[in-house]
Formats: structure tokens, C-alpha cells, sequence
């Protein structure tokens, strides 16, 4: 082996596949990627083919020039039972929800013969899934979570190809193995310091693992009547002579869903979803302190440090009122220039998407709320195991999972993809469970 991943297999055909193979060649060994074969991966596939492998990566800011580059791939594979040979380092940029549907169609040859696995998107609990996963495979690989991925990558023309760009890189995010100083890790660390993000270790992989944002803000932000209606809406009362106006994902009501309430909720999930956190013996967030951190800041003429400092401990109505003047102070980039007329850019203006045909023509539901579903049921999966009450995280998922069986009556009998199906994805939270120690 050149280096401490030895040759890498990069599992995923989406941009955040491509700027990391473009990463890991750095490390100077052979680099290969594999994805499923689908409708929307076939254009990947195909300008892989046409350039001959190689893979490239621009960027939007000249800061970020570190992550800039391509790759000649050493080979590629179309679906996952076609990877052949010894790879020692599998690396998932899949979804978190994909975990074990990749690592099932890998020949157990290929699973058994890995030395660790890398989750750049994993969801609370996604070490221990495939780790047991793999103990019931016959393997024992390392697993290293990361807290999220590093940037913000996207198909420059909107349509997969063989290059990317990359619009922005975060200042640090967390990661942690299930092997104590794993050199790995600590390759991967210096890896991310070449590039302008600071990579903390932490010391187990569920901490890294419940210091991803989305898991705080999405289930409150995406799970509630406003969001609902601009996701289902259109296709709960079809033909209506108005079309219902844009929402907005982190705008206020009724421009989007925040409202005082929204907060209530979404603070009250992080005091769940900590006490999850910590009856696995891991540290929680101070959320605020995470939000301004780790996501994005606002000036401290709207949120001052001691503030930010004393938030766990304030009583639960000034936490709620700090949260809402946290989302109110970033309707706007407040640090942004302002134009001629004093407008600041639209920072809050992200639409909702609504549910639409997928590339197999099925009606499928967005990414967001759809992958933010599975990780709340995992959460809530192991809350219950563990006896830690999860009221708002219940109501939260009740809410989503009626709007999922009224929009799946209205739409059919047209194809429907399996995002429409309520889940208890128990064999995810039982592998998850026993990964962790947890019994009832």
C-alpha cells in the first residue's frame, strides 16, 4: 500500500463522489469508483466512458482552490456486484439509507477482504449499522464516520457528467473511528487540513455522527403543515385554477414554515435527540453554539457571545426565542454587501420541492424530506430501546407519515416509488441496536 487507505473504492455516481475521488487520489494510490445502474446514473456513466475516466473538479471561489483537480480513475464499475479485485478502503457517498442495500451487493469476497469503510453522510447510529452488517458477512473492517461532507458540490449543468464544482467548503467537521488512533483517520485529518477544513476527531462514532445540523433543524422544518402542503399539496388537490404560491424551506411564515411554534419543536428535538446522545455515552451540542459555528453566523448585534455561551443552560422560552432570532437574522446573508438600494442577498430563499417523476418515471418524494424520514425513524428506533421518551420526535413523524398515505391514495394507480411506503426500517434499527449494545 502507498499510504494508509491503500486503494480506494469510491461508492457513488452523484457530485460528492467525484470531488472526493478527486481528493483521495492526492494520497498517490489507485482510486476507483462504482455506482448502481439507473436512469439517472447513466449519464455518469457515459461522460465517464467518453473521457476516459478521468474525473474533474472546479470551483466557484478562488479560497477553495485546494479542492480543485481530476482523477484518472484506475478502473470504474457499473453496479455494485461487478466490483472485482481487492480494494482496502470502501468509501460511502451514498445516502445513509443506501448503507447496507451497497454493502449487500458487494461479493463477500470484496466485503471481507476490506480493511475499513468510510461514511461521509452518515445518519445517528450508521457506524454501528455497518459494522454489524458486516460482523454477520463474516468482515471486520474499521468504520470511520464523518459528521457531513466538507462542501457544497453540485452538477455544474444540473445533469451528471464528469465534472463538478464546487461552490463552498465548511470550516470544520467531525469525524471519529471505531479503531482507537486509527492512522487512517489521522491521514484523512491532514487530507481535509490541505484543503481548508478543519477535521476534528472525536472519540466515538456516534458523537460525530449526531454533529450534522440536519438532524436538529430538517424533521422540524420539513415535518410541519406548511412544508407538507408545499410538498404534497399539488398533487392532494390537482386542477385547482391557482397554483399555490413558492415556499421557502428557512423563511419566516408565511413567506415558509418558521413561526415561534416551529422553534418550540425544533428546540424541543434537540433536548430528544441529546438525551439520546448522551445515554449512549456520548457529549451533546450546545444548538445555538452549532448553529452559529458549524452552519452559518449572524452578527453579534443579533446573538452576542454570552448569549451563545449560556444556552443550555437558559430557561426553554429564552432558547426558543434565541433559535427564532437566529433563522430571522439569516433571512438575509448579514454578511453580504448590500446593493444600491440597500437589499442584502436573499440568504433564506430556498424552495420546496415538491414531489415529482423520478428518472424510472415513478412519482418519488424529494431528498429532503425523504432522507430526513429515515434518519428520524432511526433516531426514534433507538430512543425507544433505550427508554428515552421522544414525544416531539413522534409527533413529528406521525405528521409526515399521514401527509405520505394521503398523497399515495390521491396518486394512484400510477407507479409509485418506495418513498410513498410508511417504514419502520426495523432491520436498520435492530442491526443499529446491536451495534451499539443496546437491549431492551
Amino acid at each position: 500500500m502507498t499510504h494508509e487507505l491503500g486503494k480506494v473504492l469510491v461508492a457513488g455516481t452523484g457530485p460528492t463522489a467525484v470531488q472526493t475521488a478527486v481528493m483521495l487520489s492526492r494520497l498517490g494510490g489507485p482510486v476507483a469508483v462504482v455506482g448502481r445502474e439507473s436512469a439517472r446514473s447513466e449519464g455518469f456513466f457515459a461522460a465517464l466512458g467518453a473521457s476516459g475516466g478521468t474525473l474533474r473538479v472546479d470551483v466557484q471561489n478562488d479560497a477553495h482552490r485546494p479542492l480543485a483537480g481530476e482523477v484518472r480513475l484506475t478502473e470504474w464499475f457499473r453496479g455494485y456486484p461487478t466490483v472485482a479485485g481487492q480494494w482496502h478502503t470502501l468509501v460511502l457517498t451514498v445516502t445513509a439509507d443506501a448503507y447496507v442495500a451497497v454493502l449487500q451487493q458487494l461479493d463477500g469476497g470484496v466485503l471481507r477482504g476490506l480493511d475499513r469503510v468510510v461514511l461521509l453522510s452518515p445518519t445517528l447510529g450508521s457506524a454501528s449499522l455497518v459494522r454489524e452488517y458486516a460482523a454477520r458477512a463474516g468482515a471486520a473492517p474499521e468504520v470511520i464516520s464523518f459528521s457531513s461532507y466538507l462542501g457544497d458540490t453540485r452538477w455544474p449543468g444540473g445533469s451528471p457528467g464528469d465534472a463538478v464544482l464546487t461552490a463552498g467548503v465548511k470550516r470544520r467537521t467531525y469525524a471519529a473511528s471505531t479503531l482507537p488512533g486509527s492512522p487512517a483517520l489521522e491521514r484523512l485529518r491532514a487530507l481535509h487540513a490541505s484543503v481548508g477544513c478543519h477535521l476534528e476527531l472525536l472519540a466515538q462514532p456516534i458523537e460525530a455522527e449526531s454533529r450534522n445540523i440536519s438532524l436538529y433543524v430538517h424533521p422540524a422544518l420539513f415535518m410541519n403543515d406548511v412544508t407538507l402542503d408545499a410538498v404534497f399539496g399539488p398533487v392532494l388537490t390537482p386542477g385547482s385554477e391557482r397554483p399555490a404560491p413558492t415556499r421557502y424551506v428557512y423563511k419566516l411564515y408565511p413567506e415558509g414554515p418558521v413561526t415561534p411554534s416551529l422553534i418550540a419543536t425544533m428546540v424541543a428535538f434537540w433536548r430528544e435527540l441529546t438525551a439520546v446522545v448522551e445515554s449512549l455515552g456520548g457529549t451533546g451540542v450546545n444548538l445555538l453554539a452549532f448553529m452559529l459555528e458549524d452552519s452559518y453566523p449572524v452578527r453579534p448585534e443579533s446573538i452576542g457571545p454570552a448569549d451563545v455561551a449560556a444556552f443550555p443552560s437558559l430557561p426553554r422560552v429564552h432558547q426558543e426565542y434565541l433559535v427564532y432570532v437566529r433563522y430571522a437574522s439569516l433571512l438575509i446573508d448579514p454578511f453580504s454587501e448590500p446593493d444600491a438600494e440597500g437589499r442584502y442577498f436573499d440568504f433564506s430563499g430556498i424552495p420546496i420541492r415538491g414531489v415529482g417523476r423520478n428518472a424510472a418515471g415513478e412519482w418519488d418524494v424529494p431528498r429532503m424530506p425523504k432522507e430526513d424520514y429515515y434518519r428520524t425513524k432511526v433516531i426514534q428506533g433507538v430512543a425507544r430501546h433505550l427508554g428515552v421518551a421522544c414525544p416531539t420526535i413522534d409527533g413529528l413523524l406521525g405528521a409526515y407519515e399521514e401527509a405520505l398515505v394521503r398523497a399515495a391514495g390521491a396518486l394512484r394507480p400510477d407507479p409509485l416509488s418506495e418513498a410513498f411506503v410508511v417504514q419502520d426500517f426495523d432491520a436498520d434499527v435492530d442491526m443499529v441496536r446491536a451495534g451499539l449494545g443496546v437491549t431492551v
